[in-house]
Formats: C-alpha cells, sequence, structure tokens
C-alpha cells in the first residue's frame, strides 16, 4: 500500500436520517473509475462525528467490498477520547483497513506530551498504519514538527495528514521526519506546494466533486510536470474556495447533489444545509467555471 496522489475525504450521504447505501457505494465506484488513488471513509468530511457504532460499521462494510485491493482504503478513527479512538482503530485493523487516520484530540487541548501519549499508546496496541491528522482550525491543537518527528520514529506511524494551512510548518516536518515517512497535504489549497516540496499528495475535499482532474493535478506533479500541474491548479482554485464557501462537507455534498451524483444533500445537526446565497453561488460556479451542471 502507497499513500499518494489525490486520497478523496469521501462525503457519507444521508437520506432520511440514514446512512444513503446506495449513493455511498455509487460515489465510491465513481472514484474507481475517475483515477481516484485512495479512498478515506469517516473523516471530517464524512461526518463520522455525527455517526453510531453500527453506521460507522455499516460505511467500512460498504468501502471494503467496493474497493479494497483497488486503492488504499483508509478509515478516520481518531476522536477526542484516548479509549474510543484505540476500539475504532482496532476495529480498522480487525475488518481489514489499509490504514487508520487519527485526528488530533479536540476540546481536550492536550499539551505536546499529551499528543505523543495519545498516538503512542494507540500505536502499540493496534498493529495497522496509523496517518496522523493535523487540522488546528477544527481541534485547536496543532501537532508541531517535532512532535510529528517523534512520532514518526514509531513503525506503524507512516503518515501525517497536515492541514495547518503552513507551508512554513509542511516544510519544518519535512526537514524533520524520515525519507520513508509520508507527508500528505489535508488542505487543496496546498496541495501542489506540499507535493513540490516532497510531499507525496494529498486527502482532498475538492476530488469529492471533480475527482479525475485531482487525481491528473496530483500525478502531474509527482511526476515532475509542473507546468501542467500549475495549470491544473489554477484551473482547480475557485472549486477550492468554492467548497469552503460554508462549513465542509456541506458545500460538498450540495455540489454532488445538484450534479446528480447523491439523492439528497442531507446533513446532520449541528450542521445545516447550505443557505440561499451560497448555493447560488455553488450553481453559478458549478455550471461557469466547469460545466458540471446545466
Amino acid at each position: 500500500m502507497e499513500l499518494k496522489g489525490s486520497i478523496v475525504a469521501l462525503v457519507t450521504p444521508f437520506k432520511d436520517g440514514k446512512v444513503d447505501e446506495a449513493s455511498l457505494r455509487n460515489l465510491i465506484k465513481w472514484h474507481l473509475e475517475s483515477g481516484t488513488h485512495g479512498i478515506l471513509v469517516l473523516g471530517t468530511t464524512g461526518e463520522a462525528a455525527t455517526m453510531d457504532m453500527d453506521e460507522r460499521k455499516r460505511v467500512m462494510e460498504i468501502a471494503l467490498e467496493e474497493a479494497k485491493g483497488k486503492v488504499p482504503l483508509i478509515v478516520g478513527t481518531g476522536t477526542n477520547n484516548t479509549k474510543v479512538a484505540l476500539k475504532y482503530t482496532k476495529l480498522a485493523k480487525e475488518m481489514g483497513f489499509d490504514a487508520a487516520l487519527i485526528v488530533a484530540p479536540y476540546y481536550n487541548k492536550p499539551t505536546q506530551a499529551g499528543l505523543y501519549q495519545h498516538y503512542s499508546t494507540i500505536a502499540k496496541e493496534v498493529d495497522i498504519p496509523i496517518i496522523l491528522y493535523n487540522v488546528p482550525g477544527r481541534t485547536s491543537v496543532n501537532i508541531l514538527p517535532e512532535t510529528t518527528a517523534k512520532l514518526a520514529e514509531i513503525p506503524n506511524i507512516v503518515a501525517i495528514k497536515e492541514a495547518c494551512g503552513s507551508i512554513k510548518q509542511i516544510t519544518e516536518v519535512l526537514m524533520r521526519v524520515p525519507s520513508d515517512f509520508t507527508v500528505l497535504s489535508g488542505d487543496d489549497f496546498t496541495a501542489l506546494a506540499t507535493v513540490l516540496l516532497g510531499g507525496k499528495g494529498v486527502i482532498s475535499v475538492a476530488a469529492n466533486v471533480m475527482p479525475k482532474e485531482m487525481a491528473q493535478l496530483m500525478e502531474s506533479a509527482l511526476n515532475g510536470d509542473v507546468a501542467t500541474a500549475k495549470e491544473l491548479n489554477l484551473k482547480l482554485f475557485p472549486l477550492f474556495k468554492g467548497m469552503f464557501i460554508e462549513t465542509n462537507p456541506v458545500p460538498a455534498k450540495f455540489a454532488l447533489w445538484l450534479m446528480g451524483k447523491i439523492e439528497t444533500p442531507e446533513v446532520r445537526l449541528p450542521l445545516a444545509p447550505l443557505s440561499e446565497s451560497s448555493l447560488e453561488s455553488l450553481k453559478n460556479l458549478l455550471k461557469e467555471n466547469y460545466q458540471l451542471i446545466s
């Protein structure tokens, strides 16, 4: 399993308050056809924080049924409770996922020592490749580069999804970690820069909407075709912004609904549906910039 390229942070389609299994299967099939290099379920974009254990298991089962052995399959297993994160990570191992993405504990605001102990405890208990997930904008805690480097010494901590939004920090991480440790962008905006600096790809929100183009962007960058990568990055930049016109994954779900890829744009509270003004902006973006809707 090689973690590289465009890895989609997949939305979880809902219908009438339940997981829309048919739409989920269709999305995964579409990503496989479109050249997406990896699939992450139950991440931030997948609204995992609102899902119970039965729902989590069902999403995991569907992902495995549709994509196991075809692309790397990653599942989000992080929470702000180390015991619960450990339970979810053990389940990922038992079910046969290729890796677990573990977000930095939110709300608790652990120190760097607490972060190290959180991740090292899980890594020592579960023999599965672990991807650290640093997203200070959501967790209010930043995994510092020196902490990432220390965690990278643990054999099954193999990568980081770096969503700090700082090229400076990403560069510092790349300077400190071993050459076989994978750095992935966690923001579409920093994906190209991360790869050109030595990273291996992105865990992407925009790939939900334009999977083929995101895969092409990452392939071009990884293959050293910087001119093509720059052209694609500029083409996709309005989409990167559009996906955050309101809180992710609300715009992504509404885009997929407008495109006919999912039956409803339903999100779970405390997220609310897209406002009328944002919906109009999104429609214009999809129509005028990308001809994805008529």
